[in-house]
């Protein structure tokens, strides 16, 4: 799960934070969480692609989670140098930009300022509990296809619950949404694997009154497959996954 590289899937990356430019705008705090970071190119990826479309006062505002599993990924990640060979992919003003020589021999450092804006820790998914909620975007790329089909629902109603409203949420591109969470989410492209929350209020409305969803008409499927709240336990989420699945 550790192979990755610089603007790995850009695409994406960008559409979700182009979608989400607007309402960014007018945040105090905008909370990324990079869920499987390895050793930190997707995290410095995700830095410059919003440095690049936000003003210094809104950038200051950004602070990405960059999290994995194998917590021996803390150094590089944090001191932010890599081998120039792994940036030989990415455009020769972004790194002019972006990067500096280290003290390394053969390597680049992440400006400070990107530095800063990206923090590790060691994380397990599958304990289902997300590093911080109000989440304006999650990205979890080339991890999810590693867990069961009970593993995914799990991690993926966490994430809706970590998200703030119309908070986003990028997986890879091979990993479409298990299909009872679909009213949970509204896709933003028919080509990517974006999507954005739909709050649980208008998933209660369109059970209410028999509205179809635009992925199809699951509403009828409501409470089962209505997601736990934010004090939920792990067990219940299990309990409510399995129920989800039985339909």
């Amino acid at each position: 799960m550790a192979f990755t590289f610089f603007f790995r899937d850009a695409q994406p990356l960008e559409l979700a934070i182009e979608d989400a430019l607007p309402s960014l705008r007018g945040r105090a705090f905008i909370h990324v969480w990079d869920a499987g970071c390895a050793h930190g190119p997707e995290p410095y990826s995700l830095a410059i692609l919003l440095r690049e479309r936000m003003s210094d006062f809104i950038f200051r505002n950004v602070q990405i989670h960059a999290t994995d599993l194998d917590a021996g990924f803390a150094d590089q990640v944090t001191s932010g140098v890599f081998p120039e060979m792994e940036l030989k992919r990415v455009p020769s003003g972004i790194v002019e930009k972006y990067f500096h020589p280290a003290s390394q021999p053969a390597c680049l450092q992440v400006v400070p300022e990107l530095r800063a804006k990206v923090k590790f820790s060691q994380h397990d998914l599958l304990s289902l509990r997300p590093v911080r909620e109000g989440l304006s975007l999650i990205v979890c790329k080339n991890v999810l296809l590693h867990f069961t089909e009970l593993q995914r629902m799990e991690v993926l109603q966490m994430f809706h619950q970590a998200l703030q409203p119309g908070g986003s949420l990028v997986t890879e591109h091979t990993q479409k949404l298990p299909e009872p969470l679909l009213p949970f989410f509204r896709q933003v492209a028919p080509h990517a694997q974006v999507y954005r929350k739909v709050d649980p209020a208008f998933v209660e409305h369109c059970a209410a009154e028999d509205v179809p969803h635009r992925h199809g008409d699951l509403c009828a499927d409501l409470p089962e497959s209505r997601l736990p709240s934010h004090s939920g336990r792990t067990h219940q989420r299990q309990s409510r996954v399995v129920a989800v699945r039985s339909q």
